[in-house]
């Protein structure tokens, strides 16, 4: 898990670049934030219904925020470990 990616993702999308969006799509090791970076692309550029859009970006959004906070708890879990 790499936090820095989820930190990538939100912040891409609150800016509205696509293009940086579309490479941390492609350089991410997260399978599962790939794929929802893919299906928003793919609804943003594709569909002309703007519930699919605000749909997929809402669940991209939704796990680029839990995935989040997930890495945030498994870092202080390490810390608090040693």
């Amino acid at each position: 898990m790499n936090k820095a990616d989820y930190d990538r993702a939100l912040y891409y999308t609150y800016l509205s670049q696509w293009d940086n969006l579309l490479i941390l799509m492609v350089r991410t090791k997260d399978d599962f934030l790939s794929k929802r970076i893919e299906h928003f692309l793919h609804a943003y550029y594709y569909q002309k219904n703007d519930t699919i859009v605000e749909k997929q970006l809402y669940a991209l959004l939704q796990y680029a925020a839990y995935a989040n906070d997930k890495a945030t708890i498994m870092q202080q879990d390490v810390l608090y470990s040693v």
